[in-house]
C-alpha cells in the first residue's frame, strides 16, 4: 500500500501543477513524462512532441516542430513519414498495413504493406483515420473526422467520408461548417 499511496500523492501534486498551470487534467503517464523526450527517445525531429499515451509501431519518420495529439496511433509497419511543422490532432489514426486479406483468407495471406507519407506543414483534424499507402502533399488541411482512403494534394483543402479534396478558396472556418 505504500508505493501505490505515494504514487497517489504524486499524481495529485502534478494534477493540481498542470490545472493551475494549463487548466487541464492528463492521464497519468502524461504528467510524469516530457512530450518533447518522447519525441526524442522516437528519433524524430528537433522540437517535435508526442503525448505518452500515442501509440508507434514500425519505422515511423517524424520531421522537426510537429506536434503529435493524444490517443494517436502512428502504424509504421509498412513505413510512415510524417514531415515538419505538422499537427496532428487528438485520435488520429494512421495506417501503413491491414490485415483484410489475412483474416478473410483464414491466415494464408500475408497481411498487405504500403508506406504513407505526409508532407509539411500539415494540419490533420481530430479522429480522422488515414489509410495505407496515402500520400498528402505539403501545406494540406484535412477535416476533422475524415477517412483519407486517396491521396490529398500540396495545398488541398479535404474533408469527408472518404475524404475529398474541396474547390480552392474554401476558408478552414468553411471546414468546420460546409454548406454542401
Amino acid at each position: 500500500m505504500g508505493l501505490r499511496h505515494d504514487l497517489n500523492d504524486i499524481q495529485r501534486e502534478l494534477q493540481a501543477e498542470k490545472q493551475a498551470k494549463f487548466n487541464r487534467r492528463l492521464p497519468f503517464g502524461d504528467l510524469i513524462t516530457d512530450r518533447w523526450q518522447n519525441a526524442r527517445e522516437c528519433g524524430f525531429g528537433e522540437g517535435a512532441s508526442m503525448y505518452d499515451n500515442v501509440l508507434v509501431l514500425g519505422s515511423v519518420s517524424v520531421g522537426a516542430k510537429t506536434w503529435i495529439g493524444p490517443n494517436v496511433i502512428r502504424d509504421g509497419s509498412g513505413g510512415l513519414e510524417i514531415g515538419e511543422y505538422c499537427s496532428i490532432s487528438a485520435g488520429v489514426h494512421i495506417y501503413t498495413h491491414h490485415t483484410v486479406e489475412w483474416a478473410t483468407s483464414g491466415g494464408k495471406a500475408d497481411p498487405e504493406r504500403r508506406p504513407t507519407k505526409i508532407g509539411s506543414r500539415v494540419y490533420i483534424g481530430p479522429n480522422t483515420v488515414i489509410q495505407m499507402g496515402v500520400t498528402i502533399g505539403d501545406g494540406a488541411v484535412i477535416g476533422a473526422m475524415s477517412f483519407v482512403n486517396r491521396d490529398i494534394p500540396a495545398g488541398a483543402k479535404a474533408w469527408g467520408v472518404p475524404a475529398r479534396a474541396q474547390c480552392e478558396g474554401n476558408s478552414v472556418n468553411e471546414m468546420r461548417h460546409p454548406t454542401s
